[in-house]
């Protein structure tokens, strides 16, 4: 079939299998320019590996640290008449890759919040690897099937206490707006401290402790976001913040916890991208476009893969490690939250409109890189060929 982009509010509902073949070839490409990390991790498992940050974390522990990976998503695969997601194709494209570089990759497809998975990986580790040295949790789905109660929860996009008048942008027609969004019920906010907060992660490293499969001197890492005030009241001061605060919790925690071990864990704080997540959340779309424009204009924006290479090359493994936040977080944000950045997307913020938002913003870029998460736009991809969505070119 000839396979074309369709958007659907804020997902893309076909991918493209040469073109995600194409992403992990270019993500694999930018991590092998930076040379061997030194002092890396041998033996990684990454919690929802097929896309964004965690596909990307398991681009640098394989090719930049050498390591064997396991990898676990929850994709849907492809039909004879429809392509699969694709993280489905990101999976497939990077199972090859590292077959091909001698790099051991097993990659786990199902639900991560739930016992089973949990404990097939624990089979998996015993098996091929022993222990493990590194987990990366980067995981994001908007609804969680509690593993002890049954219970499914969703999350929510929702400020805190009272309704708040924002501003934000339709990204399919670049229309600007304002508009205003009721408060989150309790309930609400707690579903959503459910399924994105800490106690999944904490799960995961405590059944892991419990078998034994963590090495002496583990650590694992859970991302988050921050971000700008002009986000703050739907992001960090809405449901989504309250979410992110447990996941501090979690880590200090886990830290008392992995003591057995000589272990570590960390949140570490990262830079605005463009996800199928980001895109739905109101306001950060627009601050999004912007800040790319003056990360752009200034010469520190970074894509998915160079940001986490960074964090990997610096952060967690090199000069910089053992360096935190008064939060103990672990900070990547640094470039985006600098004063001279931040200056600039807040002197911009009061003047963009629908009439001028392609000229103060990067919007054509936030759409580019939206239709690149799912294979679109990859030079050197004949996008106008007959493929099959059964699989990924070699």
């Amino acid at each position: 079939m000839i396979i074309k982009p369709r958007i659907r509010g804020f997902i893309c509902t076909t991918a493209h299998p040469a073109g995600c073949a194409a992403s992990v070839s270019e993500q694999i490409s930018t991590v092998q320019a930076g040379g061997d990390i030194a002092d890396a991790p041998k033996r990684v498992l990454v919690l929802g590996c097929s896309g964004g940050y965690g596909l990307a974390s398991r681009v640098v522990s394989g090719f930049g640290c050498g390591a064997a990976t396991i990898g676990v998503s929850f994709e849907k695969a492809p039909s004879e008449k429809k392509t699969g997601t694709a993280g489905w194709y990101n999976n497939l494209a990077f199972d090859a890759k590292a077959e091909a570089a001698g790099l051991y990759a097993k990659t786990l497809d199902g639900d991560a919040f739930g016992d089973v998975m949990k404990q097939s990986v624990i089979d998996l580790i015993k098996a091929d690897l022993g222990q493990i040295d590194l987990l990366v949790y980067s995981l994001a789905s908007p609804v969680r099937q509690h593993p002890k109660t049954g219970v499914l929860h969703r999350s929510v996009i929702k400020p805190l206490g009272e309704t708040h008048h924002v501003k934000t942008i339709n990204v399919d027609k670049g229309e600007v707006f304002e508009t205003d969004f009721e408060p989150a019920d309790e309930e609400e906010t707690a579903n959503t401290v459910t399924v994105m907060g800490g106690e999944d992660w904490e799960f995961w490293v405590d059944a892991l402790n419990d078998a034994d499969v963590l090495a002496d001197g583990f650590s694992t890492v859970s991302y988050n976001y921050i971000g700008s005030d002009l986000t703050w009241p739907i992001y960090w001061h809405g449901t989504l913040g309250k979410a992110k605060e447990d996941l501090d919790r979690a880590a200090s925690d886990l830290r008392d916890r992995l003591k057995n071990v000589n272990g570590d864990a960390r949140v570490a704080t990262l830079k605005a991208v463009v996800t199928q997540a980001s895109s739905a959340i109101p306001v950060v779309p627009l601050y999004a476009s912007l800040v790319f424009k003056v990360m752009k204009d200034q010469g520190v924006h970074e894509s998915v893969i160079e940001h986490i290479d960074r964090l990997f090359r610096e952060k967690l493994y090199g000069d910089m490690h053992g360096k935190y936040d008064e939060a103990g977080r672990i900070r990547n944000d640094d470039w985006e939250l600098t004063d001279k950045v931040q200056d600039a997307v807040r002197e911009l913020w009061p003047r963009v409109n629908t009439e001028n938002v392609m000229e103060l913003s990067d919007l054509a870029g936030f759409r580019a890189d939206f239709l690149r998460i799912f294979g679109f736009g990859f030079s050197g991809v004949d996008y106008d060929a007959d493929v099959s969505p059964l699989g990924v070119p070699n």
